[in-house]
């Protein structure tokens, strides 16, 4: 693996404090390892964390291939413009992927609800698939029960596949999740809440089978309860640290954040302080 990172180096290289460190691990826009109380951390992950904060120069057309191409085409929509997808995780934005997999491992020209919960479950470094695994909930089980009620397809579908409408309400739920405990990211943990809020999908059925309950709350309690444990849960606009006035010296390029006013490093893609996006 090589040599590991510490926080206070990270922070270092990153020009930002250690507490905005701590930040960006439980906003899962980087990944930590644990060495006791301490968090350490690899340079492959540093330099891809690197890669999404970087703005595109001016006149320079972002990858159309990139996160935002991808989500517009699993929702039917039209490329351009700027939207809420800026703000979902790494691991929120693999769930997505992952189940656009399922759908085509699955030979469905669509993405249901129930490859959204199959990506939730594959990614299992996120909160929702630590939830789902602390539930009882496995992969196998879900799969049976998914492939019992609808099936696979006769033949491979042509073409990525878009979300359906349960499934695009349950991404909408995920989005108004994320608003109301304050976050300004979106995660697995948002999109699970999204899901069980959405209640009506094969995924919310399978999830009441495999848990014998008709109710899900006790989900829905194991995501709050961990994000309380890890001190994700958060203020709208958290105030900028007091150590966060000496990141940058007073002429120093910087970008200014229009939600919280913090001026973080020209090479950041979001706000240190609140997560907010800034524009290309």
């Amino acid at each position: 693996m090589g040599p590991l990172l510490t926080s206070d180096e990270l922070a270092a290289i990153l020009k930002v404090d250690v507490v905005t460190i701590r930040r960006l691990v439980n906003r899962q826009e980087i990944t930590a390892y644990r060495v006791g109380n301490e968090f350490r951390f690899t340079e492959t992950e540093l330099e891809q964390y690197l890669q999404r904060q970087r703005l595109p120069a001016k006149g320079e057309r972002s990858e159309p291939n990139g996160f935002q191409g991808f989500m517009r085409r699993l929702m039917g929509k039209p490329t351009g413009g700027h939207d809420r997808f800026e703000r979902f995780t790494r691991r929120a934005r693999n769930v997505l992927a992952l189940a656009q997999k399922e759908a085509v491992g699955l030979n469905h020209n669509y993405i249901g609800t129930e490859h959204l919960l199959l990506g939730l479950i594959k990614e299992d470094g996120g909160i929702a698939g630590r939830v789902l695994h602390e539930q009882g909930v496995s992969l196998e089980q879900v799969h049976e029960r998914i492939t019992s009620i609808i099936g696979k397809g006769d033949k491979p579908s042509a073409g990525e596949g878009t979300l359906t409408p349960r499934s695009r309400k349950v991404i909408e739920y995920a989005v108004d999740e994320a608003k109301r405990l304050g976050h300004s990211f979106v995660g697995t943990e948002h999109i699970l809440l999204g899901l069980i809020r959405e209640g009506e999908g094969i995924a919310a059925h399978v999830l009441r089978d495999v848990l014998r309950t008709e109710r899900l709350d006790s989900v829905r309690e194991a995501v709050l309860r961990i994000l309380d444990q890890e001190g994700v849960i958060a203020e709208n606009i958290p105030p900028i640290p007091e150590e966060a006035n000496s990141l940058l010296g007073e002429q120093e390029e910087a970008l200014t954040c229009s939600v919280c006013r913090a001026r973080c490093p020209t090479y950041f893609h979001y706000c240190f302080n609140c997560g907010a996006p800034f524009e290309a």
